[in-house]
């Protein structure tokens, strides 16, 4: 039977301990997270949300139908499914310029997002965020951001009400590779840990500060090692591997809840277009986004693994295909049919009214 055989042990990448900087392993994170049929296809099908809602959008912002700016996930599908997966409600997460899989992976309505992106009144935040600025507090997604590295303080705010409230709550903030050299970063990291904050600071390291390749730019090798100046623990794993990135942010997140602070988390992953919904990516060597769908597509990775151990079936996931492509396909129908702001709307939720 499907439920009796289990994925190969999932381990991260090369520096997975989570230890103290100078101090012993705390954890050594050789236990195996359980994930059941259930919850692979819910990861399944998030993922291939996330990538069908950037593909569609890639097509619509082409043809001049979506206003204002976009930039893609496709790609890094793996990151946020594996992170968040261990989220509900009440944990707080901020986003990037970059964050329309952070909001699918912590459960924000595909509707509302895409008329939100069409610029209509009825979107998540009634057509004034568009992509860039996507908020759902009922989710516990504290917005999307286009101001680089913003996330961070905001982040440790709510992480800070966290633990005055004492439920076990936690924070996660999403930050690039180039936003991670930002000093309100380093500054939140710094903060997070003198106040022992339960927030985890996830680096989506993919290679490129917008056309700026991290080797250019970026002094250490490894964006987990920024930690350690901070006292705070960190691990890199693959972040094309579902399985590498959801053990690994399943103990940092375990530790914050139990009181044990921040974490650090980088991710090595790739995105499938560039920089913004435009961009040349002139900066990329010939052949290397085809090389990536090819041989680094997290959802490929993701289907060869729990199809070989037998876990789940292709026409399973197949099936699955099927029903987000029409789940996405009736977003837009709807996101076209919404009706536009009023002028009556201009300065709803602008100034307080007492």
């Amino acid at each position: 039977q499907h439920g009796e055989r289990a994925l190969p042990s999932c381990t991260a990448q090369s520096g997975a301990g989570i230890s103290s900087p100078g101090a012993q392993e705390e954890n050594d994170m050789s236990h195996e997270t359980p994930l059941d049929r259930e919850t692979l296809l819910d990861v399944y099908r998030k993922m291939r949300t996330i990538r069908d809602f950037e593909e569609r959008l890639h097509i619509d912002f082409s043809r001049g139908d979506i206003p204002g700016f976009v930039h893609l996930y496709a790609g890094e599908e793996a990151v946020a499914v594996g992170v968040l997966q261990h989220l509900h409600d009440d944990d707080r997460i901020a986003s990037t310029h970059r964050g329309h899989g952070h909001c699918i992976a912590k459960g924000v309505d595909v509707h509302g997002m895409m008329k939100e992106i069409y610029g209509k009144r009825d979107g998540v935040c009634h057509g004034k965020g568009g992509s860039m600025h996507i908020a759902d507090l009922s989710r516990g997604m504290m917005g999307a951001n286009g101001i680089l590295g913003a996330g961070a303080p905001l982040v440790c705010g709510a992480a800070l009400a966290a633990k005055y409230r004492g439920k076990g709550d936690v924070g996660v903030t999403f930050c690039g590779d180039g936003a991670a050299n930002q000093g309100t970063v380093l500054e939140s990291l710094n903060l997070a840990a003198i106040w022992n904050l339960p927030v985890i600071f996830v680096v989506e390291n993919n290679g490129y500060a917008e056309s700026t390749s991290r080797d250019y730019a970026t002094a250490v090798s490894s964006f987990a090692d920024r930690g350690a100046g901070f006292g705070i623990p960190g691990v890199t794993v693959d972040g094309n591997d579902f399985f590498a990135v959801h053990e690994a942010a399943g103990e940092i997140i375990r530790r914050a809840r139990e009181g044990g602070g921040p974490a650090l988390l980088e991710c090595k992953t790739d995105r499938f277009y560039g920089h913004f919904e435009g961009d040349a990516q002139t900066y990329r060597a010939p052949g290397e986004v085809d090389m990536l769908r090819a041989d680094h597509d997290c959802l490929k990775i993701f289907r060869a693994r729990v199809e070989e151990a037998g876990v789940l079936e292709a026409a399973e996931l197949d099936a699955i295909d099927r029903e987000v492509a029409t789940l996405i396909e009736a977003s837009v129908v709807a996101a076209q049919a919404s009706p536009e702001p009023s002028a009556a709307d201009l300065l709803a939720d602008v100034y307080v009214k007492y």
